[in-house]
């Protein structure tokens, strides 16, 4: 990496990944700002699933360079430093601009298509319950869905709800619960630019496949190509085996997928320059 006199280290990246890196920083120490005045950024321009309340088209874009904290954002930005200013330097800047954005909404679209299966799947059990309400039906949908509610759940409710499985103040107060939960589920903001960083990480994987980098944990040196095989299986595994997960593990794979697909057809399309 070059330095120069006039602008040291920072003015050495090229222009696309500076300008990204300063805009998410921003956001950051803008949401820091506003949250002293009880303003929650994350939860105006997050994404949220197409049938929350919370839904609005632009947040596709904003939920980009919004971030959860510092090791959030570090994380992220250092990822893309690392290896988002080879791809500009190769690319040029516009095609790499058009690769994260595309990147980046991809990992979106499969987010909001997988989350919007996942909750009609809560929705039509919890429909189901309702139609057969009952002290063990309610305590199976809870635990399937919102395990992490449970504890509280019970000691304020299905307690008292298994001494009288018929009454019907219990039989409506599960009723609230569950619009309360479903509530829940369409009240989570996603944030982060990660979709993005797992394209960027994809390309270097396929731009550069034979270069040895060295993981941080554990500190062993891996080529590129298998440590993106490792990754995308990761977050298949994880988004299969963990679909409430606060961590949006088919983002990740939305953005290696629309990232290979869009490498593959600028491989064969030679007169693309752009």
């Amino acid at each position: 990496m070059n330095y120069n006199n006039r602008g040291g280290f920072f003015s050495s990246m090229p222009p696309v990944l500076k300008n990204l890196i300063l805009i998410n920083v921003v956001m950051l120490a803008i949401t820091w700002f506003v949250s002293t005045m009880g303003i929650d950024l994350n939860a105006k321009l997050g994404l949220y699933l197409p049938n929350s309340p919370h839904f609005r088209p632009y947040q596709l874009i904003t939920h980009m360079f919004m971030h959860g904290g510092f090791w959030h954002l570090f994380f992220n930005m250092f990822s893309l430093w690392m290896f988002g200013r080879i791809l500009e330097q190769v690319w040029g800047s516009k095609r790499f601009l058009l690769y994260y954005m595309v990147t980046g909404l991809g990992a979106a679209g499969l987010h909001l298509l997988v989350g919007y299966l996942h909750f009609a799947a809560i929705q039509a059990d919890a429909i189901a319950m309702l139609n057969t309400p009952s002290p063990d039906t309610f305590a199976a949908f809870v635990s399937k869905h919102f395990s992490e509610y449970y504890p509280q759940v019970y000691d304020k409710f299905l307690d008292k709800w298994y001494l009288a499985p018929h009454s019907t103040i219990y039989i409506q107060q599960a009723q609230e619960y569950v619009r309360q939960l479903l509530n829940i589920q369409l009240s989570i903001p996603t944030v982060g630019a990660s979709g993005a960083i797992y394209g960027v990480l994809l390309a270097f994987g396929m731009l550069f496949p034979n270069t040895v980098l060295m993981l941080l944990f554990p500190p062993i040196p891996i080529k590129a190509k298998w440590m993106v095989i490792i990754f995308g299986g990761l977050e298949l595994y994880l988004g299969l085996t963990q679909p409430g997960s606060n961590i949006a593990h088919f983002a990740h794979l939305g953005g290696m997928i629309f990232g290979f697909f869009l490498i593959k057809y600028w491989q064969k399309r030679k007169d693309v320059f752009y």
